[in-house]
């Protein structure tokens, strides 16, 4: 069975098992390991394996071929997005947020991002579409490892950073303007769905969310089993980055969307169509 996934500690963490032949009665794994703008597009595209790992904010174009896997993925609290500026100003009356940027600074500005189909992106937008006067100018799309190097030699005003960049962007001497997550999680009650796992509507989609569940339950049971697999495709993270990325990301959501996580994904969806940055989806192709 063919898959595409991230060389991410969450992803090689979750498909260990599965990977190496630990799951019983699962099918051999032929893997990709692809960055997530790069899934995105095989899904849209209706031309990709198997098993996807994608951006909850690419379903919308992938749900035609494919269908949404109820656990694998990457949902959680305290796991957004983060916008970084190297700007000292802070907003007026800001109070406990008074060391942060003010993000009317970014009125007309350029903006590094990952991709346009990623839930950083669509959190993006949503939040600015409240929070900057008159929106953003340019988006500069970036792999995600070079956007922190930009905005540090002031190449974009700001940059919206993912994955271990959490804990790293302090390195860079950036400074954080906001928290999406922090600022979704306000505003909605609900956990933040970032990638999904997807695979073909004309496969045992049943077979492959127990066969990716057990997977997950054998990582946690087994957590030294995947060290050697996971660090050996972790990008130059060190071992502490690593687990803290695991641990920020590997949740109960993995395991089980459940009712948070499906209305987590409705919530983000539907408000983007809104906003015209994705097509509306029926909510019975969700499940």
């Amino acid at each position: 069975m063919n898959i595409a996934f991230s060389p991410c500690p969450n992803d090689t963490f979750v498909f260990h098992a599965w990977a190496h032949g630990l799951i019983i009665g699962a099918p051999e794994l032929n893997i990709t390991y692809a960055d997530i703008d790069i899934t995105n597009g095989l899904a849209a595209s209706g031309k990709g394996p198997d098993i996807l790992k994608i951006s909850y904010a690419a379903l919308p174009w992938a749900l035609e071929e494919y269908a949404l896997i109820p656990c694998g993925g990457a949902l959680g609290r305290g796991c957004g997005p983060l916008v970084l500026t190297a700007g000292e100003q802070a907003a007026p009356g800001a109070g406990p947020n008074a060391a942060q940027p003010d993000p009317a600074q970014l009125s007309g500005k350029r903006v590094a991002v990952p991709s346009e189909r990623s839930t950083a992106y669509l959190l993006f937008r949503l939040w600015a579409a409240q929070a900057v006067p008159g929106g953003v100018g340019e988006i500069v799309v970036l792999p995600f490892d070079q956007i922190m190097p930009a905005v540090r030699d002031g190449e974009v005003d700001a940059g919206l950073v993912i994955h271990e960049a959490r804990f790293t962007y302090p390195a860079y001497g950036l400074k954080l303007m906001r928290d999406l997550g922090s600022w979704w999680e306000e505003d909605t009650g609900l956990p933040i769905p970032l990638g999904a796992i997807i695979a073909r509507r004309s496969l045992d989609l049943e077979a492959i969310a127990t066969w990716t569940r057990q997977s997950v339950q054998y990582a946690w049971a087994h957590p030294d089993a995947s060290r050697q697999y996971v660090m050996s495709h972790a990008q130059e993270m060190s071992p502490e980055v690593t687990e803290a990325h695991i641990n920020l990301y590997v949740n109960r959501y993995t395991e089980s969307l459940g009712e948070d996580g499906y209305a987590a994904i409705t919530a983000l969806l539907s408000r983007a169509a809104r906003e015209g940055l994705v097509p509306e989806v029926p909510s019975d192709l969700l499940r």
